[in-house]
């Protein structure tokens, strides 16, 4: 803000019934607040445009983040698009394992594990119970046929080649799906990042240009004062050369009615001369002054 206190107030009073000296004093007054007002302004305006930079800086840098968030966020569309196509190979994959073992009937029943387990625990009963003939036997009648369903089942497993390969081939897809899922999270939040920031710079721009304007503002305040206080020093300095004419056509005019004065002396002199009256040195000294002897 400009403390107007220190202004200096200039009326139509001022220049119409101040002394010459007066006025010489003001308008060296109205110079220097001048002078310090286009000093102010020109601070100012240095500070704005310095702020304006920053704005400027401050923008691009958040362009930087925008530019790197879009890049990132197409990345992360590409790699979307692989995961997906993977996936959905996988699925076609694992469906054909499943429709393999539904057509070996494997999907019915126990797996090896299970009927693994089951084995042990019957052989175990027989080693470490005392059972009777009949028990004994039907628990060996038991064993072997879950035996014979292990093997038989073992068998379509292994005579089935194609069903290990495609498992395993639709494994692999499933994994490489995985691989470009954890680079879309990877991305995406890398992405985030540079949004994040971009959003802040674009704030920290808006705080700066927001300083800026009021600088502006400040600015257009100064200057205007120190050419309001020009403008008053110009008026005052072209009162002071009116007041200067006036004086020196004053002055010439007093001039005027002394020579006239002095030439009818003279012409008065001349003819006393003229009547032959003598006329002493002073006398001469008039007529030789207005160029009459």
């Amino acid at each position: 803000m400009v403390d107007e206190s220190k202004n200096i107030e200039l009326t139509e009073d001022d220049l119409e019934n101040k002394s010459k000296g007066q006025l010489i004093k003001m308008a060296g007054q109205l110079r220097d607040r001048r002078n310090e007002l286009n000093q102010m302004a020109s601070e100012r305006a240095s500070k704005r445009d310095e702020l304006n930079a920053k704005t400027r800086e401050k923008v691009d840098e958040a362009q930087e983040h925008r530019e790197k968030r879009d890049e990132l966020n197409e990345q992360v569309q590409e790699h979307k698009e692989q995961r997906n196509e993977l996936n959905a190979e996988a699925n076609e994959l694992f469906d054909k394992v499943e429709k393999l073992k539904s057509d070996m009937e494997l999907d019915e029943g126990k797996d090896l594990e299970e009927l693994e387990e089951e084995i042990e625990q019957l052989e175990f009963k027989q080693q470490t119970e005392v059972l009777s003939s009949e028990e004994e036997k039907e628990l060996i009648e038991k064993i072997e046929s879950k035996r014979e369903e292990y093997e038989e089942r073992k068998q379509k497993l292994d005579q089935n080649e194609d069903l290990e390969a495609l498992v395993e081939e639709a494994e692999e897809v499933r994994s490489e799906a995985s691989k470009h899922h954890q680079k879309v999270t990877e991305l995406a939040d890398q992405a985030q990042e540079h949004h994040n920031k971009m959003i802040e710079a674009y704030r920290e721009a808006d705080d700066i240009r927001d300083e800026a304007d009021d600088m502006h503002e400040n600015f257009v305040e100064a200057q205007e004062a120190a050419d309001q206080h020009h403008e008053d020093f110009v008026r005052v300095q072209k009162r002071l050369r009116e007041l200067d004419k006036k004086e020196e056509e004053q002055r010439k005019s007093a001039r005027d009615k002394k020579k006239e004065a002095a030439k009818e002396e003279a012409e008065e002199i001349y003819q006393k001369f003229k009547e032959g009256e003598t006329l002493d040195t002073e006398d001469l000294m008039k007529l030789q002054k207005t160029g009459l002897l």
